[in-house]
């Protein structure tokens, strides 16, 4: 099912590209690659001219975009429920609940400028409290994603494949629904149904640690899709639901594989081969997800990619190199999942948040930090300018920014 996306008062892709990057008094997207005045000028058209998706996005704001009477806000919150959750996802809503208000253009406005055409918009499945019922916890994410749908003028509901297209071609924005978790399920299949009538477009099966679907890649043990979990993922193969296995545990992302009809997606992650870390992923798993006409999106979080003293961008195109050079560059794309929407002060909540979700120590969530190059998604055209200086074609170009997951999209989603 197709649907016109809305005209509205929007602004052009080209131009939103061509009002890079400044913002503020600050600038973005010239990270130093050494590009020629040509390169530039190739770089610059490519990010204007191609399908831009982000796989896993935490944005499309950063932490510049929080002004101090909106910490002040969050502080104030926090000071009366004191639960690093709620004060990590009031941070991440903060931006949209204000331009649902009317009183934050800046979501509109970093969106435009990172040059994205369609971004994954998460309806956050996690417990707040051991007893929380994960599926009602859901429902409020799902309403401000749809408030923001039936309100915004240059934001729209991606359901298929086309509706990409149509957004780029009318200068508008997509977000598709994802869930980093099947917690929200319960053991109900049912409701992978009723996530697809809400719009739901990619589910991701585990996050780090067992669930009734399967294992976790941070667990001890890694029992592999359960019977409930194959017949979640015959489920999905029926309605239409793109199966993500980022956070899965080895067996449970080869299970997967197997099991699925459909291209898997691992939506973010990094290569094993280039930095030995549970959340990132095994050449097999890379190879398995690939036999399945699948993608890989790549991630910006620093701590995941290099154990260099200073991670900048470079690090994060090693990884798209090696991935593209073992599965294939029809393969490969862009899942950023970092910089958080979140200032500073959400990003110090943060550590306690995710260390109850199997994180720990070890993972680098001590100090957060982003990569030199890409701390902001107004830096996305980082991307387009480091892959011209790595020497890839167009084609290929166009294909990491967007068009390879749209491809394993339209197989899926239609």
């Amino acid at each position: 099912m197709s649907r016109s996306i809305k005209s509205g008062n929007s602004t052009p892709a080209s131009a939103a590209a061509a009002a890079l990057p400044e913002t503020k008094g600050e600038r973005f997207g010239i990270f130093d690659f050494g590009l020629s005045r040509e390169q530039e000028d190739r770089a610059r058209r490519l990010h204007a001219d191609a399908i831009i998706v982000d796989t896993l996005c935490q944005g499309p704001c950063g932490r510049r975009s929080f002004t101090p009477a909106m910490i002040e806000r969050l502080q104030a919150e926090y000071d009366q429920h004191r639960n690093a959750q709620k004060a990590v996802l009031d941070a991440w809503s903060l931006p949209n609940r204000l331009a649902l208000a009317g009183s934050f253009p800046d979501l509109r406005h970093a969106w435009e400028a990172s040059g994205l055409t369609g971004a994954s918009r998460q309806t956050i499945g996690f417990k707040s409290t051991p007893d929380a019922d994960a599926y009602v916890e859901t429902m409020p994410w799902f309403a401000l994603h749809q408030a923001q749908f039936d309100r915004f003028d240059w934001l729209d509901k991606a359901l298929t494949a086309d509706d990409f297209i149509r957004a780029k071609d009318s200068g508008t924005r997509v977000g598709f629904l994802n869930t980093q978790n099947t917690l929200d399920l319960g053991t109900n299949v049912d409701r992978v149904d009723q996530f697809h009538m809400f719009g739901m477009r990619m589910i991701q099966l585990t996050y780090n640690t067992v669930n009734f679907v399967g294992g976790g890649c941070m667990d001890r043990t890694d029992c592999g899709v359960t019977s409930f979990g194959a017949e979640v993922i015959g489920r999905m193969n029926e309605r239409g639901i793109i199966v993500d296995v980022s956070h899965c545990g080895e067996a449970t992302t080869l299970d997967a594989c197997r099991l699925s009809r459909d291209p898997v997606v691992i939506s973010h992650t990094g290569a094993c081969a280039l930095l030995d870390n549970p959340r990132n992923h095994s050449d097999d798993t890379l190879k398995a997800v690939a036999e399945t006409g699948g993608y890989v999106g790549i991630f910006c979080v620093p701590q995941f990619l290099t154990d260099a003293a200073e991670p900048t961008i470079q690090h994060f195109l090693d990884h798209v190199e090696y991935v593209a050079d073992l599965i294939g560059i029809d393969h490969v794309g862009i899942g950023t999942d970092w910089p958080l929407q979140s200032p500073d002060w959400g990003m110090a909540r943060l550590r306690d948040w995710l260390y109850g979700l199997g994180f720990s120590s070890s993972d680098g969530f001590d100090a957060p930090s982003t990569l030199r190059g890409f701390d902001d998604y107004r830096d996305l055209p980082n991307i387009t300018r480091g892959l011209v200086a790595r020497g890839f074609a167009d084609r290929d170009i166009r294909g990491v920014l967007g068009e390879n997951f749209l491809r394993v999209f339209r197989e899926v989603c239609g």
